[in-house]
């Protein structure tokens, strides 16, 4: 009798959910994190998405129409940066918090407490970065890229603030890696051999060592930055025996592998989606993982094709074109796997799928694009031009983010335990679609004809393009209001979600119920 009082007594504070401010403040469950990092997430596009509009309503025609140059450059760099650590990073975060655990039978991370420590010193970053804006002199101006001297000596009193919010954002990053690998590596269910792994976990298991070696190098060349500008030394100042283009090689160093820690996590939520609505295995599961493992490796070797322009010898420029073209293969492997996955397969079209799809084709062309750029001669007429813009937000935004709504889309049943409306999913997707190519497509062309990014003012002959690609801007900016109102929908009710929404679906995540306990697993499931 004893034992089975003790057994219900476990099993009521099992299943215990705290309520109120306190839960999310306090809490260390890992579904709690998740959905804390995806709504920050959230918050985080929207605000990035709003100065993206101001941008775009400045640059809708020639002449400075609304905003002061000081304040559009304060757009630009402030947009970029909340994007790249507000928006894109946490919500990859909150998907890893929601969904590893789930994936590998784990009862939780493995790190919980510091689980929770590194999501809210977020939103203190972000406030900081977002004050700097209301100062005298206002806020960041020299670019996400922030290169000096332009960030050391051209530079509002501000940069301490923006200083410090790096690195605040970069010690979330590194607690939130190193919980990731912890938790891989030692919470698996018993027979969850790492080749048996979902894609999504390797991906994030291999995201996770990238976040880990390069974070500490952009804390270095901020402090370097910090040192430069308040307490008189030289690392960047030429005048005092530093190096400008130092910081160049500083940065991308972290730069470029950063590009892949935002889009390697899509690359897992894609080999989720496609199999699932395919009804098929995926193809070539081991090269997958190969595959990204080489991407990882390789983005170390690539950094100075953002550097062509400097002046760096012939041999380093051909070694630099050819390692970028090298790491288009293991990329080019992924494609042709996905496209592999889907033939023959039996499609059906839900709103994942739709845009999974949208990611495949335009993530190429983003990484044609990107090819283009790394031909040496030819990033001379490239390089700091509206072409650069093109490719990179074909990366991030029909890369990066649509890979993010195509999760969200994915698992929602599992997170809210309701169906979404599928006719605004609808609506949603087809609006995104056609407004972001509308947006970014024709930025090819405005590259190509000359125009240099990051001016508030430019020649007639851009003018039609502009207008074009501004309109396409505040389309896609209030198509993401149809998610939102979708959001909201969902979470307050719906048509009930089965364990198993999707026909195809396959993984442990599917095993427990929809809306998924607050605590699962507490005895880990055995793989065969």
């Amino acid at each position: 009798m004893t034992e089975l009082k003790s057994e219900s007594f476990e099993k009521d504070v099992h299943d215990d959910k705290p309520a109120g401010l306190t839960r999310w403040l306090l809490t260390t469950n890992h579904k709690d994190i998740g959905t804390l990092y995806l709504l920050f997430s959230f918050s985080m596009f929207l605000i990035g998405g709003a100065m993206a509009l101001v941008i775009r309503a400045e640059l809708f025609q020639p002449g400075l129409q609304l905003i002061e140059p000081n304040f559009f450059n304060q757009m630009t760099t402030v947009h970029g940066l909340i994007m790249v650590f507000g928006g894109v990073m946490p919500a990859f975060t909150g998907l890893a918090n929601w969904m590893i655990p789930l994936m590998i039978g784990a009862p939780d991370m493995a790190l919980p407490r510091m689980n929770n420590w590194s999501f809210w010193i977020l939103p203190f970053a972000f406030f900081m970065l977002l004050f700097s804006l209301f100062m005298e002199g206002g806020g960041p101006n020299f670019g996400w890229t922030f290169y000096a001297p332009l960030s050391t000596v051209y530079s509002p009193d501000s940069t301490a603030l923006f200083v410090f919010a790096i690195h605040i954002m970069g010690i979330s990053s590194i607690m939130g890696a190193i919980n990731v690998i912890v938790t891989i590596m030692n919470l698996r269910a018993p027979g969850m051999t790492y080749m048996k792994m979902p894609l999504f976990v390797w991906t994030w298991l291999i995201t996770a060592f990238l976040l880990i070696a390069v974070m500490p190098v952009l804390a270095g060349a901020v402090t370097m930055v910090l040192t430069d500008k308040y307490f008189g030394t030289s690392f960047f100042d030429a005048a005092g025996g530093g190096d400008p283009v130092m910081f160049q090689h500083i940065f991308w160093f972290f730069g470029h592998p950063e590009v892949y820690i935002m889009i390697l996590p899509s690359f897992g939520i894609i080999s989720a989606i496609i199999p699932t609505f395919s009804r098929k295995a995926l193809f070539g599961y081991a090269s997958m993982v190969y595959a990204t493992s080489a991407i990882a490796g390789l983005s170390f070797t690539v950094w100075a094709h953002h550097m062509f322009t400097t002046g760096m010898p012939v041999f380093a420029e051909l070694f630099f074109m050819y390692c970028t073209m090298l790491i288009s293969v293991p990329t080019g492997v992924k494609i042709f796997n996905w496209v592999a996955t889907m033939w023959r397969g039996s499609l059906s079209f839900e709103t994942p799928m739709l845009f999974a799809v949208a990611f495949i084709v335009l993530f190429t062309i983003g990484g044609f694009s990107g090819l283009m750029l790394a031909i040496t001669p030819a990033d001379f007429q490239y390089h700091d031009t509206y072409f650069v813009v093109a490719h990179f937000h074909y990366v991030l935004v029909s890369g990066a983010v649509f890979s993010i709504l195509a999760a969200a889309y994915y698992w929602l049943p599992k997170w809210t335990g309701h169906m979404y409306n599928e006719t605004l999913a609808s609506w949603h997707f087809w609006c995104s679609l056609i407004s972001v190519n509308i947006l970014f497509f024709p930025m090819h062309f405005l590259g190509l004809a000359g125009m240099p990014r990051r001016i508030p003012d430019y020649a007639l002959q851009f003018a039609d393009i502009n207008a074009i690609v501004s309109v396409g801007a505040f389309l896609f900016g209030f198509s993401q209001l149809i998610f939102l109102v979708l959001l909201i929908k969902c979470i307050r009710g719906g048509v009930p979600a089965a364990a198993r929404p999707w026909e195809g679906a396959r993984g442990l995540e599917w095993e427990v119920p929809s809306p998924a306990p607050y605590h699962t697993f507490s005895t880990p499931p055995k793989i065969d």
